[in-house]
């Protein structure tokens, strides 16, 4: 049997308060279940690259590493590069923690204990299932969320609890092929996500978490993004091969990063 080794991606954009936060969230009890801990920094236009290397300086961790993408990928661009750094290290899971504080990467350690993640393909953080808790997120939201949840359900034939929340992991024998490689490089990747597991036919399981909202930014565009989601399902709904077009607005041959060890200038 593969010894287990789990990577640690934290994507962050604009979140330098928020960052130190979730670096703080690694601690003894979390540490060993991860191999790495890789914080992308995907071209934030604040301080969020200085909170993080401030942080290392005070709280050495050989396990953390920072690294810095070469262009601003977008949340789907940053995942896919993680995705491939994963395979191209003999990682056999990458796990996704978002860097604004929302989630909490502590919601799925019994899940980790007890070997969940090692029987599914993908194992993804649920805001709207039993056993869920969310702190500050609005009635209206949470409304949104469900119906859209009913859509996908309805669209995929499977039960559907969240459509995208930022605590999520993956078993890199279901990334290797490179499925997702045309998904959207915005906001929008893991619809299409949820849309390929049914297509391809993913051992998916939702895990409750807990999510909260006080100081964060989003950068949702709630009324055009849910009108592309809509028209997305629609097209899947109707045709099934719709899954391989291109869904991007900028094809790239490749998503790199560079690793950050001292402060420079962002060009």
């Amino acid at each position: 049997m593969t010894k287990e080794k789990i990577l640690l991606f934290i994507p962050a954009y604009n979140c330098e308060k928020q960052i130190v936060r979730v670096l703080a969230q690694l601690d003894e009890e979390v540490l060993p279940y991860f191999e790495e801990i890789l914080v992308v920094n995907n071209r934030s236009t604040d301080q969020t690259e200085h909170a993080v290397l401030e942080y290392l300086s005070e709280h050495p961790c050989d396990k953390i590493s920072l690294v810095r993408n070469d262009e601003n990928y977008g949340l789907g661009g940053s995942q896919k590069m993680a995705f491939q750094y994963a395979i191209d290290h003999g990682f056999t899971h990458v796990c996704m923690l978002h860097g604004d504080d929302q989630g909490n990467i502590h919601d799925f350690l019994p899940m980790l204990k007890k070997g969940i993640h090692t029987k599914h393909d993908c194992v993804l953080g649920a805001r709207f299932m039993r056993g869920s808790r969310l702190q500050g997120y609005s009635t209206f939201r949470t409304f949104g969320n469900v119906v859209y949840n009913f859509i996908f359900a309805f669209v995929t034939k499977r039960r559907i609890f969240d459509l995208g929340s930022g605590l999520n992991l993956y078993s890199v024998r279901m990334l290797r092929d490179g499925f997702y490689k045309k998904f959207p490089d915005n906001l929008m990747f893991n619809y299409v996500m949820i849309l390929a597991s049914h297509y391809y036919d993913h051992d998916i399981i939702f895990y409750p978490v807990s999510w909260r909202e006080d100081d964060q930014v989003s950068n949702v565009k709630m009324t055009s993004q849910a009108i592309k989601v809509l028209k997305m399902a629609f097209a899947y709904f109707m045709d099934h091969e719709t899954i391989h077009q291109e869904y991007r607005d900028v094809e790239r041959e490749a998503y790199t990063c560079k690793k950050v060890e001292e402060e420079d200038e962002i060009v």
